[in-house]
């Protein structure tokens, strides 16, 4: 498994797979492997013939107060992982490389209605930095399948319908989430978390557990289910960044007519920002 660093490089790497009749499997990653990542490896490898795994920390998707310096670069790490799970390239270029002429003038991706709202409110440019790294590493690559996490669920809204909107000849799969025994979503940021903040943390998902069973159990009042939930998170020690209740097809706010459900939450575990969903069906 060769780690390359170069566009050029990569494109002359996929370019001699695809003479060999392979077919191309990306998962874009920011590094920092967990389980997580490498079950997205495993169902690009089910999937395709050669995958690629890209680790870039994309600072155009960071907010000037946001932790894009202290952000876990381990990629020694991630390589032996790699191997281990039967990668056959990583793509890690600098930021010179993705951005040669700066971030300043770079052209960008915008996907409007998807990203706004949730993580879009709170996060003003961090999916119109997303679709710009995620539609240069799919021309990049130009690879049949790409495979994302669903933990990122409006991220992959967000990528679907831009592929969608530009044409992108990709496959775009939406991997489930990956979670610790006790419910917690896997994330890099986890990583920050103290002894006690992590014991905390599982509350998140707990939560929006407790949201799709009331729901499924008839409740329509969903305004008020939500009070419900985000006080739950204050009284565990957690502060609610938002907590909502989306259509899981189309992203737009659940009525009671909506059959596919998505119930979508952030909060802050002392510095730390986690986030999480479940989807859920209502008969």
């Amino acid at each position: 498994m060769n780690t390359l660093h170069s566009i050029a490089q990569l494109r002359a790497a996929i370019a001699r797979a695809r003479e060999d009749g392979k077919r191309i499997g990306l998962v874009p990653t920011m590094g920092n492997l967990h389980a997580g990542h490498i079950a997205l490896v495993e169902k690009a490898l089910q999937r395709t013939d050669y995958v690629v795994v890209s680790i870039f920390v994309n600072p155009l998707q960071f907010g000037p107060t946001e932790d894009l310096e202290s952000y876990p670069r381990t990629l020694a790490e991630d390589q032996s992982k790699l191997l281990d799970a039967g990668a056959h390239l990583i793509f890690a270029p600098n930021v010179a490389e993705m951005y040669p002429g700066g971030m300043e003038g770079h052209a960008r991706v915008s996907v409007p209605v998807v990203s706004e709202g949730l993580c879009g409110a709170s996060r003003p440019g961090h999916f119109e930095g997303v679709a710009t790294v995620v539609s240069k590493l799919l021309n990049i690559a130009q690879p049949d399948l790409a495979v994302f996490g669903q933990k990122d669920y409006q991220q992959l809204a967000v990528i679907r319908k831009m592929a969608y909107d530009l044409c992108l000849p990709v496959q775009i799969m939406g991997e489930p989430t990956v979670r610790a025994a006790d419910g917690l979503a896997l994330s890099s940021r986890n990583g920050y978390l103290s002894t006690e903040e992590r014991r905390i943390a599982p509350t998140l998902y707990r939560t929006l557990k407790q949201i799709a069973e009331q729901v499924q159990n008839g409740r329509h009042d969903y305004v008020k289910v939500m009070e419900e939930a985000r006080l739950a998170l204050v009284q565990a020690g957690m502060q609610p960044d938002y907590l909502d209740l989306r259509d899981a097809l189309t992203l737009q706010p659940a009525t009671p007519e909506t059959r596919e459900m998505v119930a979508l939450a952030a909060a802050f575990v002392g510095k730390t920002r986690l986030i999480d969903n479940l989807c859920f069906k209502v008969n």
